[in-house]
């Protein structure tokens, strides 16, 4: 079959209203003028603030109905005292920040990058704290700042973004939908600038604007009526409280203790003393799945990847938590839960960075590839990560299931041929496929950008487009030359893709991060993006004209998802061709995004053959390494085959990278840190509650649980356990790992309290009564331990288990659910228990700083000098004998390359066996004359390399 070519350059697609999704809801349809549309809107109400705020700003020919929230909706779908705009058509919008752009469109203002940016960030992160601000305002009788504490950092965010850009208005210099969305969501809390810091400056002026802007106070008076906010307040009374997650998620800071939490009601005491009373029978059954495991008819069948980590490197803390450390923490939730769960992951072997790193130690691609799949394998074997299947992309499978795919775009039209400009080594005598290029970013400077990527800013880069190029085998300057290559026609596909992400992004949860950068893709046009590549690496192209070429190792790699399940079981299919029975979660970094969202799922829209694509894309932010970022070859930060050699356990390494978990933003690993929450939530916390638990039952009742009478404190501090499980419940559905932690570190801290104020080693040297309620005390507490014993799995499997063991935990208690219930009956005989936990010393954690802090020899500083001396920290050899360097020699200088690689390893190698110094500074010596060999060899003046800290003045 022929492919058709590739018409001309493509250039950016149309971004108007019809393509670009409204954030914090679907994207309304293309709005037409029309004076009947209707729309609903009930008195009080504050969600309707901004979307009259809206219809007045934008002069859009809307009928406004005030209507009784008790009055039949204009649609089902639609909840009580939320409005909703009526179209000609019939359709019904009931999402106010969709009404909201639908007005602004209606009215000629078409949304913007910024706008939509601000929109989710609206509706994912203010929305759920302004709701819960409005409770406490509302139904707790709570007054101003009191009300609106949580709302701190959010406010900072937004007088950063205003100082930072230097205008008026959030995303501009005028008003727009985004400070129409934003200002309706603030002002039924703060009603009025003086409620804001004055360090908030910008803040407030932008506030003070909007508010007294004509269309704003209109909306204010027309909405905020006291008989509908007395309406509305006895509708919040009825309704369970917001859950504050997002709160939670701004801070990495343990929480202070929530003495004025919400006051709790009768009923709620009453439910968890009730569901306390029912015992280990009330919970479900654990849920032991055959083996392969595989969809079941009824079951929820959740199937998880984590972005399959490049063969060719050793992963750091950050690869690790960004990918298959929070995809094992929601796997072994979703098991908890009774979820039919698979999850499956493996090394990316195919494409350039293969053949580089094989070139460099010279070795094949295949011995690469069995060598790093080892280390990757031991490494998440000691983390314990729990996967079903850890397998690679270099598989017969691999190569049939692609090609598959392959034939079936091409049968369906959706493949261009076209003649590129790609660069060419003359040295080496080869086109260079993206990463055997190097050069200048063309969009933000950095010198080091990769062909396809630059790692600094993270843009996707055409090799040709680099300025300075070079080739990372010789070091010599390509030239540019046409070669033949295939491209998906993603303009072709972008008519499936976007009824396909509305309905994910609907009913799926995907990230901030992942919708915006989605969005930002599909607004700058897509264009056909090649998927070949002039390797020998990688899975060949089955097409005449091709057959020397691979597969891009980005059209390739997803597919490693199916081929690694296929070789999982033979019935792989009933997991990736079953999108009616399985939930697909994809768990990744944030520049892994587009090709999940955008590329992969457009390759299988085209195949056309009912593949399953992902519901909820999970992506992370970036972990940097105290001030800076990881590096392997400046011996900076810990990478996964060094954290074992610490002497710290995996689970305190698993908590605390689960701690930092970047989840809306950037954050750091901090030696300091992990000491402070090792020593003050682990051992002083969690590991203190759980064993002065077990110890009381111990020392204090022979090994055997107390009978318990529970008094009315008990019972509320039940109920007050049950709000945390049932947040934590919320939160990891949610995929917000880091912050369903907290709740486990405030249900210890509640135990602790428990604890503390009722004295139960007093209490058992005193009468009858006492010691019954020492053993009540007793009693409740140890049951805690039970419960957070199952709730900490996900996060620490072996502390878990150590729990379970030293508490005689039965089996079949360990399942997940909803209610807070007596697992240890009075009766219930405990082991032996045991700290779980030990202090990290000061000097432990400085040696290890020191460590990991970079200076290794091959961290080197350039000093150019005028004529070249030797180093003044080692004698340098006499010059090799053997012929003259001649520059520009492309075969010396690979020679030289891998000579440099090798020496470099070894004096790493000697550094970590405590070699003596006098040997280690003799092959720093070397490395140095063979680095200065490699510059004269390429043709660069020479240099004089010293270490770092030992700058010539």
């Amino acid at each position: 079959m022929s492919v058709a070519p590739r018409a001309g350059h493509c250039g950016s697609c149309s971004s108007g209203p019809n393509r670009t999704p409204g954030p914090g809801s679907r994207r309304p349809p293309a709005p037409v003028a029309s004076a009947a549309m209707r729309l609903q809107v009930a008195a009080g109400g504050p969600a309707a603030l901004k979307v009259v705020a809206a219809a007045e700003f934008a002069a859009a020919p809307v009928r406004l109905c005030w209507t009784p929230p008790a009055e039949q909706p204009l649609s089902p779908l639609c909840s009580p005292w939320v409005p909703a705009l009526q179209l000609d058509s019939g359709a019904v919008l009931f999402s106010p920040n969709a009404i909201c752009q639908y007005l602004f469109l209606a009215g000629g203002q078409e949304p913007t990058d910024l706008t939509n940016q601000w929109l989710e960030w609206e509706a994912t992160e203010l929305q759920p704290v302004v709701a819960a601000a409005l409770y406490a305002q509302l139904v707790h009788g709570k007054k101003g700042l009191e009300a609106a504490g949580h709302l701190g950092k959010l406010l900072a965010y937004i007088e950063q973004s205003l100082s930072g850009r230097g205008t008026a208005y959030l995303a501009g210099d005028t008003q727009s939908v985004a400070d129409v969305v934003v200002w309706g969501a603030l002002f039924p809390v703060l009603q009025d600038e003086a409620s804001l810091s004055n360090e908030l400056q910008a803040l407030r002026t932008w506030f003070q604007t909007m508010t007294l802007s004509e269309a704003c106070r209109k909306a204010a008076d027309s909405v905020l009526m006291p008989k509908g906010l007395l309406e509305f307040k006895s509708y919040l009374q009825k309704q369970p409280p917001p859950c504050l997650a997002v709160e939670r998620a701004t801070s990495n800071e343990p929480e202070e203790e929530e003495a004025s939490e919400r006051a709790l009601t009768e009923e709620e005491i009453r439910a968890a003393a009730d569901a306390w009373a029912r015992g280990a029978a009330a919970l479900p059954k654990p849920w032991c799945p055959q083996k392969p495991v595989l969809p079941v008819e009824g079951m929820r069948n959740v199937l998880i990847t984590s972005a399959l980590p490049y063969v060719n490197n050793v992963p750091h803390l950050g690869n690790i938590i960004g990918c298959v450390l929070s995809a094992d923490t929601f796997a072994r939730y979703c098991r908890l839960r009774n979820w039919n769960t698979l999850y499956v992951c493996g090394t990316d072997e195919y494409g350039t960075a293969t053949e580089t790193k094989a070139v460099e130690e010279g070795l094949t691609p295949r011995e690469i590839c069995d060598k790093y799949n080892a280390i990757h394998a031991d490494i998440y074997r000691w983390f314990h990560i729990s996967f079903d299947y850890f397998g690679r992309t270099t598989t017969p499978h691999q190569t049939t299931i692609a090609q598959d795919i392959f034939q079936r775009l091409l049968a369906r039209g959706f493949l261009l041929q076209d003649t590129v400009e790609q660069l060419q080594c003359e040295g080496c005598q080869r086109f260079l496929a993206d990463r055997f290029v190097e050069g200048i970013c063309p969009f933000c400077g950095y010198e080091e950008a990769r062909g396809d990527q630059c790692d600094k800013c993270g843009k996707l880069i055409n090799a040709v487009e680099l300025k300075r190029p070079q080739c990372k085998l010789c070091r010599g300057v390509p030239v540019v030359k046409p070669t033949q290559h295939l491209f998906l026609d993603l303009p072709k596909l972008e008519e499936q893709l976007e009824p396909w992400l509305e309905h994910s992004w609907s009913s799926g949860d995907w990230t901030a991060n992942a919708r915006y950068i989605t969005r930002s893709w599909i607004r700058d046009g897509l264009k056909p993006r090649c998927i070949t590549r002039d390797l020998k690496w990688g899975t060949p192209v089955p097409l005449d004209g091709f057959r020397d070429k691979v597969f891009y190792v980005w059209f390739d790699a997803p597919i490693g998802y199916l081929s690694i399940t296929a070789n999982y079981t033979d019935q792989w299919e009933r997991w990736w061709k079953n999108p009616q029975q399985v939930e697909l979660y994809n768990f990744m970094a944030k520049d892994n995004v587009p090709f999940h969202s955008v590329i992969f799922p457009c390759s299988l829209l085209g195949a056309d053959d009912n593949y399953t694509l992902v519901n909820h894309l999970i992506a992370t932010e970036y972990l940097n390494y105290e001030d800076g970022k990881f590096s392997k070859s400046r011996g900076v930060g810990v990478f996964g085959d060094m954290a074992k050699d610490t002497g710290i356990p995996a689970d305190i390494w698993r908590f605390y990278l689960l701690y930092l978990r970047p989840e809306g933003q950037d954050s750091a690993f901090s030696w300091s840190d992990l000491m402070l929450k090792n020593n003050s939530e682990l051992l002083n916390n969690l590991g203190n509650f759980i064993n002065r638990a077990g110890m009381f039952v111990c020392k204090f009742f022979g090994g055997v649980v107390p009978d318990m009478v529970l008094t009315a404190d008990d019972k509320r501090l039940l109920a007050r356990v049950t709000l945390e499980l049932r947040q934590y419940h919320q939160l990891l559905e949610k995929v917000r790992i880091r912050d369903a932690l907290r709740c486990i570190l405030s249900i210890s801290r509640h135990g602790n309290q428990y604890i503390q104020v009722n004295e139960p080693w007093k209490r058992i040297k005193g009468n009858e009564e006492d010691r019954q309620r020492a053993g009540t005390v007793t009693g409740v507490a140890v049951n805690m331990a039970s419960l957070l014993a199952v709730m900490v799995q996900p996060y620490m499997p072996s502390v878990s288990l150590a729990i379970q063991g030293q508490l005689c935990i039965p089996p079949e208690c360990f399942v997940l659910s909803h209610i807070f219930t007596c697992t240890l009956p009075p009766g219930h005989r405990v082991g032996t228990v045991s700290p779980l936990f030990q202090k990290l010393e000061n000097d432990q954690i400085e040696a290890l700083r020191k460590r990991f802090g970079g200076g290794q020899p091959e961290d080197l500083t350039v000093v150019r000098q005028a004529k070249p001396t030797p180093p003044a920290s080692a004698p340098v050899p006499a010059p090799a004998s053997g012929p003259v360097v001649a520059p520009g020699d492309p075969q010396l200088i690979q020679e030289l390359t891998e000579q440099v690689a090798k020496q470099g390893n070894h004096v790493r190698q000697l550094k970590a066996n405590k070699a003596e110094k006098a040997e280690i500074d003799a092959e720093v010596a070397k490395l140095l004359e063979l680095k200065k060999q490699l510059a004269l060899a390429e043709g660069k003046s020479p240099e004089v390399l010293v270490p770092k800290g030992k700058r010539k003045k």
